[in-house]
């Protein structure tokens, strides 16, 4: 099923991201969390792309989106990043996906790695989005947004504008970066209203549950910290046990007011973590 008839089916969506291992020795694991995920019915589940965009040495994106589809009867929303990739990488790509079942897509430029070669063919992800409309409108397009704007653009209104180009180049769903604060999501939700984009958005949450997640995951996710937050992680960041309740509940709070507030969906970045998403369901499905 297309992702975006899921939003005139259900007050909200909900679902989850796992990424593919860097190794395939760990593909069985993947396999069983995948597994144990599947009794809360996630309404999709993002996979996001291969380690280094390539897979190499690692399991493919297309590999972890033909499991969910083929064996666990899960829609999959495959992500597909074009900053590493020409064309033909691109339509290779494309051909894989949808030989094993796949129908909708996460577009991506993809993070600047200057170790990794660059292409020049799609500059930005409404590039591959309009080429993948184009050339393969069997496929359901979804993409990124981001509440506290991209890093790279100049200013949040400037960002929405972008937006609008990525709406009219062929996406028909958003998710949004995490966010830890849920103002940010109401007034960008306002913006990009008044800006004429009435796509449906999923709001992305990251649980934080461990310290090690801490400040790698705020450092490379922009996203502020309001005082609600901060104080959760000043009180439990030293004992292990309390920052994994902690964080599952500063997160199901964030979720049960998002939903009250009429979140179009929500879309759990999971770490691969079938306990947290599990936990997470638990606290927020009955308002599903």
């Amino acid at each position: 099923m297309y992702i975006r008839k899921l939003f005139a089916q259900k007050r909200c969506v909900f679902s989850l991201e796992f990424f593919p291992p860097k190794q395939q020795l760990n593909w069985p694991n993947l396999q069983k969390t995948l597994q144990a995920v599947q009794e809360i019915h996630p309404d999709f589940v993002s996979v996001t792309c291969s380690a280094g965009g390539s897979g190499v040495g690692g399991v493919n994106t297309w590999e972890v989106a033909s499991y969910l589809k083929n064996q666990l009867d899960i829609e999959p929303l495959a992500h597909l990043t074009c900053i590493g990739a020409d064309r033909a990488g691109i339509e290779a790509s494309l051909d894989q996906l949808f030989a094993v079942g796949v129908r909708n897509l996460m577009v991506l430029r993809g993070d600047r790695n200057p170790n990794v070669q660059q292409f020049r063919d799609f500059s930005h992800a409404s590039d591959l989005a309009a080429f993948v409309r184009g050339h393969y409108g069997a496929f359901g397009i979804s993409g990124a947004c981001y509440p506290e704007k991209h890093p790279e653009s100049a200013s949040l209104l400037e960002d929405v504008r972008n937006l609008r180009i990525k709406q009219e180049s062929g996406a028909t769903h958003l998710a949004t970066q995490m966010f830890f604060d849920n103002y940010h999501f109401y007034r960008y939700m306002t913006l990009i209203r008044k800006e004429g984009i009435d796509l449906p958005v999923s709001a992305g949450i990251m649980p934080i549950v461990r310290k090690s997640q801490i400040d790698r995951t705020l450092a490379l996710s922009d996203a502020s910290v309001p005082p609600a937050f901060q104080s959760m992680l000043d009180r439990w960041q030293d004992d292990p046990e309390g920052l994994y309740q902690a964080g599952i509940d500063y997160a199901i709070g964030q979720i049960r007011d998002l939903i009250d507030g009429g979140a179009d969906g929500i879309h759990i970045y999971a770490m691969n973590n079938a306990d947290v998403a599990k936990r997470i369901y638990a606290g927020v499905k009955d308002l599903l």
